[in-house]
């Protein structure tokens, strides 16, 4: 998810310690008086309930349609959308079951008969229309990736249409992204009482906690087989391994990557890795000198041995080094045409030359027009990938003599600086297509109007034009050549570096059957999950 949803954490870091505590009293109490496999059974719910821990969760609210919460109440299975992607991002209707074009700028979509939310109210065009407009209203954060809708409406209880202001090609790509949730017109409080048409019901939630849930028997799709689930949102992914290992998690999601090979070897449990949509890249400041320079920031970008990176923060597991924008397990990439850029020390010295940095006086780092030069990295924690990635990477800026240095912070406060312009380089973590769809990244990053672009100052007329013409034309193969064309021109202007792809690594139980993981990394509670 984006660095937006990552500035909504501010976890309970007391409760955290707590749990650990109390795991590893249970640990050792466990060892005193049982074996592991004894143990095992006698934690392992055998009643239908399931116990999932999550690394992140909602803080302050658990309306879909707020910033990005919509994403933990669908993982949670409570809210669906009108389509969505499977695991292997394959678009499909979910509360819709089909669409029509009827002009450029139109789109008639059916929805699904026979469903019912869990107030016990139908679905209709009416609360379809009544949740999206809720995404369009003046004071929703969001509103604005939004704007290319000028209508919606209605002509049966089964149809709605979207008109659009201009030809917009993702349309239907955009009601996937969770805060188009379908949510009842009957709900009193959604900030704090979800009521949506997913597999599961809301029964409580404790803030930052844990959120409980119990089945919905009317579910369109079928009923989960699933009675009751509890699921634990800790931070700290020792906890959520402790919690696995002991019995009180059924399901771990983000396992420390230090710790696979132990639970691979244990016949107990099962792991589960997948590449996600997720990228990790640097911000580069452009509106400031020597980054402005584009043979500067070549440099940097071979600087980096993305493969050491991976080795060594992500234990070899945790993901793989990216080529470009998007992980491979997008379709929209460019990647089976790219190698990995490789560290190459000579070309960094001759770009850093030309870029006019040179060691003046012989202390092993560059200066910058006679002066003492040193670059500052900012990045935040609640990703726990990040502050390893960047130490490696300072290690490798500093062996070519580029004096760096790193400050963690609250993601919020980064961005502020970074919309004051008070940045050299900011290390991110991005969800690159939730919704399946270039247009979602490219227009914030690489538009010179996007509010992504603004923060590195990028500009370029050209990309400017191949994003307009892509997100305009409903010709495939014309939007492939477009954007194939961003992400070439991009590797060379380099407003970002692109570091690597993230790994979603989950462990459980081996009674735990039906578990996928989904690359989006937005549905990971379904109706098909069963304990053996």
């Amino acid at each position: 998810m984006s660095n937006k949803a990552e500035e909504n954490m501010n976890f309970n870091r007391v409760k955290v310690l707590f749990l650990v505590l109390i795991m590893i009293t249970a640990a050792v109490a466990g060892s005193l008086c049982m074996d592991k496999s004894e143990e095992a059974i006698s934690t392992v719910s055998t009643d239908s309930h399931l116990n999932c821990v999550l690394a992140q969760g909602p803080s302050d609210s658990l309306d879909p349609a707020n910033k990005w919460v919509g994403w933990y109440v669908r993982e949670f299975g409570i809210y669906e959308t009108l389509f969505s992607y499977d695991e292997n991002m394959n678009l499909q209707p979910e509360l819709a079951t089909g669409y029509e074009k009827i002009s450029d700028t139109e789109w008639k979509i059916t929805l699904r008969n026979g469903v019912t939310f869990h107030d016990g109210t139908t679905m209709d065009a009416d609360a379809v229309i009544y949740s999206l407009e809720r995404v369009l209203n003046s004071d929703n954060s969001r509103k604005s990736e939004y704007d290319f809708i000028d209508s919606i409406t209605s002509d049966s209880d089964d149809t709605i249409i979207i008109t659009t202001k201009y030809p917009y090609a993702p349309t239907i790509a955009s009601l996937t992204d969770p805060i188009m949730s379908i949510v009842s017109l009957e709900a009193q409080d959604l900030q704090n009482t979800p009521v949506g048409t997913g597999p599961f019901k809301f029964k409580s939630y404790e803030r930052e906690v844990s959120i409980s849930l119990e089945k919905f028997e009317d579910y369109w799709n079928g009923a989960s087989e699933i009675e009751t689930v509890d699921m634990y949102i800790v931070a700290d992914g020792m906890t959520r391994l402790f919690m696995l290992e002991s019995g009180d998690a059924d399901v771990s999601r983000y396992i420390p990557q230090s710790e696979v090979a132990n639970i691979e070897s244990n016949e107990d449990f099962e792991i589960v890795s997948k590449e996600t949509l997720r990228s990790y890249f640097l911000y580069i400041n452009m509106n400031k000198e020597p980054f402005s320079d584009v043979n500067f920031r070549q440099a940097m970008n071979y600087a980096i041995d993305r493969q050491e990176i991976v080795d060594v923060a992500l234990e070899g597991i945790g993901g793989t080094p990216a080529e470009s924008v998007f992980p491979s397990v997008s379709e929209w990439s460019i990647n089976d045409e790219l190698e990995v850029i490789e560290r190459n020390e000579t070309k960094v010295k001759e770009l850093l030359a030309k870029a006019g940095l040179e060691d003046i006086d012989g202390d092993g780092y560059l200066e910058y027009n006679g002066e003492n030069f040193e670059i500052s990295i900012l990045t935040y924690t609640s990703r726990p990938q990040l502050k390893p990635s960047a130490e490696v990477i300072i290690t490798q800026f500093e062996s070519v003599g580029l004096k760096t240095s790193l400050t963690t912070m609250e993601g919020s406060a980064i961005t502020a600086k970074m919309d004051e312009g008070d940045y050299d380089l900011a290390l991110y973590a991005w969800g690159v297509a939730p919704t399946g769809d270039p247009d979602y990244f490219f227009s914030k990053h690489f538009y010179s109007n996007g509010t992504e672009a603004l923060r590195t100052g990028y500009s370029n007329g050209q990309v400017d034009q191949w994003i307009e013409d892509a997100k305009k034309t409903s010709d495939e193969e014309l939007r492939k050549e477009c954007y194939d064309n961003v992400q070439r021109q991009v590797l060379e202007d380099c407003p970002e570096i692109y570091v690597f792809y993230q790994n979603a690594i989950t462990g459980y139980d081996v009674k735990v059957g039906g578990y996928k993981e989904y690359p989006n990394e937005i549905t990971i509670l379904t109706k098909d999950i069963y304990l053996n």
